[in-house]
């Protein structure tokens, strides 16, 4: 028998919700392209870098010309030992130099400020992007790759490219500027003592080439490692009520040290193999400074250079190996930004929901009378697996439709295809007469509204949660609606009542979370109501409660309730049972309990586990 490949026992990688495939996260391929695509998303950028890359120039050209009036200085100084020193020539040689080194100042400072603004509007621009991107992925997206990895694009992965771009592109010039403008200075000062300063560096140099080399794996590993990492950490704190009731904190342990181990590896590789670039440029500096004294000794002693020259060499010799490691560290800076930029790219580049430019035709929910009708509607989260086959299903207005069935029979997947959360393969959605692929999501979505199995509420106050992206709404409709589902006392009984934080209270009930998501619902007037098991996190008795809420919530409105509870549906006017993503029979309660066919057997086997 096969070894099983993962830890599920199984020789099929471990699949995301619904079954909808394996969570993904994508390795980076490009350098080239990644840089390139960073490039052009920053082209109205262009102009400021430029003119911040001219004033790095300057700044380093300044500062080349600084050692060669040190000579001259030294020289006079020398000169005047002997017979008199000439304070005028020296005083214009320091005023002159002054000036040189408070222009490379200011110049240095200037196009600092302008790459600080450029990259803190650039990262603001790639979230903005990243946040706008995600409103346009369709939901298969999310199904197959970690929301933690997602999440560490819009912030890792921005930031570095942020920070490194920052320390990366300027500085890359001004060394580049730097390395070149002393080269031409020192052969110009002598030949001999410039060459034997670009032997001695060239040794550092070709090591350094050697170490990028070998780093640059790392530094993608790194990146990757880090959105595994944040995915895995997202999805255990996110379960981990059922971490803890199943004893899975060892295994999730487990999980998290053998990420956390390669993390810790590739960063520590990265950083120790760049990290050899700074001794290694300092060892080389040093010994250029050897090499330069012995050489310029000599050479003085033959009387081919003066003393000045040696001073002037000695500061070049920094001038020159600087840059030299600067350079090493800027590139692998840009390694970083290379990496975290595929990733970014690669996320914005994802495919997005179809555009809705061409729908014209608009449904007022004020108008609305509220029928809807599925024809012959087909769909699969993937092409080799179909879920709904063929359904067809009348909904008229005013309607309580249940949908019930077995778990995996296709309930929450229609209601998924009503709100355009997908589009269907074949078939169509018509509501009041009008197909649903002539409409607009966002217009589809202002017809519903939602009360989910599973509650969400952000760190905001009550009232801010009950009445949610809607504007108007006043505290007699919101202390009407706590008051219909039955959650008014409770809020009340809270340190600032509907004012309080929800972030800030502590232990509240998922039953209370419940209710304050039913009263938002109550606010929202849309013709149209879906309840996925919206009571089934309450007790009986509450449940009861909110039944009767429900039934004042759904008065003039088709409701679509998906229930596994089958008593909570008893009074629905319309019934589908579902089974393999058709509908095996439909009609009221009694109706299908008198068939005694497939609803009466589950019906019937969750009335004796009650018994029981």
């Amino acid at each position: 028998m096969e070894e099983s490949k993962y830890k599920n026992g199984s020789n099929r990688p471990p699949r995301g919700p619904m079954g909808r495939g394996p969570r993904i996260v994508e390795k980076p391929k490009d350098f080239k392209r990644s840089m390139v695509a960073l490039i052009r998303y920053s082209k109205k950028f262009i102009a400021p870098v430029v003119i911040a890359v001219f004033l790095s120039c300057v700044s380093s050209i300044l500062a080349i010309i600084g050692p060669d009036k040190l000579k001259d200085l030294t020289n006079q100084i020398l000169e005047g030992i002997t017979t008199s020193i000439n304070i005028e020539a020296i005083k214009d040689i320091g005023i002159l130099l002054t000036i040189l080194y408070v222009l490379s100042f200011i110049f240095n400072y200037l196009q600092a400020f302008i790459m600080t603004t450029i990259t803190n509007k650039l990262t603001y621009k790639l979230r903005f992007s990243i946040s706008t991107k995600i409103n346009k992925l369709p939901l298969s997206y999310f199904d197959k790759h970690e929301i933690g990895d997602t999440l560490s694009r819009v912030t890792n992965d921005v930031d570095t490219i942020g920070h490194t771009l920052h320390n990366s592109v300027s500085g890359l010039v001004s060394s580049l500027t730097m390395f070149v403008g002393t080269i031409i200075m020192m052969f110009i000062t002598n030949w001999q003592m410039s060459v034997t300063a670009i032997l001695a560096s060239l040794i550092g140099f070709s090591l350094s080439s050697v170490i990028l080399k070998k780093s640059q794996k790392y530094f993608v590993r790194q990146q990757e490692e880090l959105g595994k990492i944040n995915g895995h950490i997202e999805e255990i704190y996110s379960g981990h009520n059922v971490v803890k009731v199943y004893n899975g904190t060892r295994e999730a342990k487990e999980i998290f040290n053998e990420i956390n181990e390669k993390l810790y590896h590739s960063v520590r590789k990265s950083q120790f193999l760049s990290g050899l670039m700074q001794p290694i440029m300092g060892f080389i500096g040093n010994f250029g400074y050897v090499a330069v004294c012995i050489v310029g000794s000599i050479l003085a002693n033959n009387g081919t250079i003066l003393f000045g020259d040696i001073v002037a060499f000695m500061i070049y010799i920094r001038l020159f190996t600087n840059p030299l490691s600067q350079i090493a560290q800027n590139l692998t800076g840009l390694q970083s930004t290379a990496a975290a930029s595929e990733r970014v790219f690669e996320f914005l580049g994802e495919k997005e929901m179809s555009d809705e430019k061409d729908k014209t035709k608009v449904l007022d929910k004020e108008d609305v009378k509220g029928n809807i009708e599925f024809k012959n509607v087909r769909f699969g989260y993937n092409k080799d697996r179909v879920i709904i086959k063929d359904f067809n299903c009348v909904a008229q207005a005013g309607q309580k439709i249940a949908i019930v069935g077995p778990t995996g029979a296709g309930k929450t997947t229609m209601v998924n295809l009503l709100m355009k959360f997908y589009e269907i393969d074949s078939g169509d959605i018509v509501i009041d007469g009008v197909s649903t692929k002539d409409l607009t999501r966002e217009n589809v979505h202002d017809l519903f509204v939602m009360v989910l199995q599973d509650t969400w509420l952000f760190n905001g106050t009550v009232r801010e949660n009950i009445v949610y992206n809607k504007e108007g709404v006043s505290d007699e409709e919101i202390i009407k609606a706590c008051k219909t589902v039955g959650v008014d006392h409770y809020i009340r009984s809270l340190p600032q009542g509907y004012d309080t934080i929800l972030g800030d209270i502590e232990g509240i009930s998922a039953g209370q979370k419940q209710l304050i998501t039913i009263a938002r619902a109550m606010i929202e007037n849309a013709p149209f109501l879906i309840l996925d098991e919206a009571t089934s996190s309450v007790d009986t008795r509450t449940e009861e409660l909110v039944q009767v809420a429900m039934d004042k919530l759904t008065q003039g409105k088709t409701s679509f309730i998906i229930a596994h509870r089958l008593s909570t549906i008893k009074n629905a006017d319309l019934i589908l049972v579902m089974n393999e993503g058709n509908i095996v029979e439909q009609g009221n309660h009694d109706e299908l309990i008198e068939k005694k066919g497939f609803y009466a057997d589950l019906y019937n086997s969750q009335f004796e586990k009650t018994l029981v």
